[in-house]
């Protein structure tokens, strides 16, 4: 059975750095796509962040490009989301997506448009909510 457990949402400042943790079970993490999501009150969801254990297997939106790095700790079959710079905009809840993909590298080269669907990804975490402010 496949679970993605989040945690380290919280309050911070802005320009403060903060790290989130998706702990997954039933696959590993490095087999398929696993990506961040999150949704802001009265918007959509989008996502900031994916990876896989691929050469070049790293993705980001736009708005968190050189702030935000996803990485993944195969051995504790966890991926991290590490936030840095925070700002306002960033507060959201965050999920952790997996997609089960039998050549994810295809995922990470050419038209991104598979990565940032939430709609190809099976499988999510409940959320952790993230809040920057002063």
């Amino acid at each position: 059975q496949v679970q993605l457990v989040e945690a380290g949402g919280g309050w911070e400042q802005p320009g403060n750095p903060l790290r989130l943790s998706c702990a997954a079970s039933g696959f590993a993490v490095g087999d398929w796509v696993v990506g961040w999501f999150r949704q802001a009150p009265g918007k959509e969801r989008e996502g900031v962040g994916f990876i896989s254990d691929c050469v070049g297997c790293t993705r980001y939106s736009s708005s968190v490009k050189g702030r935000f790095i996803v990485s993944a700790d195969n051995a504790r079959n966890t991926v991290y989301l590490e936030m840095g710079s925070l700002k306002p905009e960033d507060t959201a809840i965050y999920y952790c997506a997996a997609a089960q993909v039998v050549y994810p590298a295809g995922w990470f080269s050419g038209p991104e448009g598979r990565l940032f669907d939430e709609y190809e990804y099976e499988y999510w975490g409940q959320g952790t909510q993230v809040t920057v402010s002063s």
